[in-house]
């Protein structure tokens, strides 16, 4: 074999490899734990691809350009294509410097999720100007979370919202950020039609800010005491 046959193997074998361990490593990140497996835990994301079997809108606007994560360019609603009433919703971000997103819940297609869902605010410290009803982890427009929970811009956060009715709670990094029963609760700015849903798709708001996600999985729950037994198996 000539030298330049020896080059051009050793390069395919190179590319092959780099391929492989970039999709043995996207695998590794964005996969159930055996209690989530054990529990019905649904991956939404497999670190390769943004599959249209499980989302719909801007699918285009969330790419992926690091292996084992996506990433808001263009912005725009994606959205699940099944819809959920009561739930578990987990995932990773990474916000980049002032960066700012939401999670839509409960939310109709084709419409505003902050007022025709309900939206938790992904939102940066560093976001200047921002209401106590947009920071990080609020219900927005409604309730207020509590702040201190994220770490700094770049790094990684882990998230998870459970709802099971009018029961909202957020927790971000192993920090309860919001814990309430919106039964009564009365929008702080503007009308809010979406507030009461009770279904809905869920997704990811994106403002063309490059906020990244990872390890996004979902559980359908039908009470309080199915989310605590799962909590429970997880301790």
């Amino acid at each position: 074999m000539t030298n330049k046959l020896l080059v051009f193997a050793g390069l395919c074998v190179f590319s092959l490899c780099t391929v492989l361990f970039a999709e043995d490593s996207a695998s590794g990140l964005n996969k159930l734990t055996d209690q989530e497996k054990a529990a019905g835990f649904e991956l939404l994301f497999d670190g390769i691809t943004i599959s249209q079997d499980i989302w719909q809108g801007s699918i285009e606007g969330y790419p992926v350009e690091e292996t084992g994560s996506f990433i808001c360019r263009q912005g725009g609603q994606l959205l699940t294509k099944k819809e959920y009433a009561d739930f578990i919703f987990r995932f990773e971000f990474r916000l980049p410097p002032a960066g700012n997103n939401g999670v839509g819940i409960r939310t109709p297609l084709g419409k505003d999720s902050a007022y025709y869902g309900m939206e938790i605010q992904i939102l940066s410290d560093a976001y200047e100007g921002a209401a106590e009803w947009q920071k990080h982890g609020s219900i927005y427009g409604v309730v207020p979370a509590k702040t201190g929970v994220l770490k700094p811009d770049g790094e990684w956060n882990q998230e998870e919202i459970i709802a099971v009715g009018p029961h909202i709670k957020v927790i971000v990094n192993g920090q309860v950020a919001v814990d309430a029963d919106i039964t009564d609760a009365k929008p702080i700015s503007g009308e809010h039609p979406g507030l009461h849903n009770k279904t809905g798709f869920i997704g990811f708001l994106g403002h063309s800010d490059p906020v990244e996600f990872r390890n996004v999985r979902v559980l359908a729950v039908d009470s309080e005491e199915q989310v605590q037994k799962v909590l429970d198996s997880e301790k």
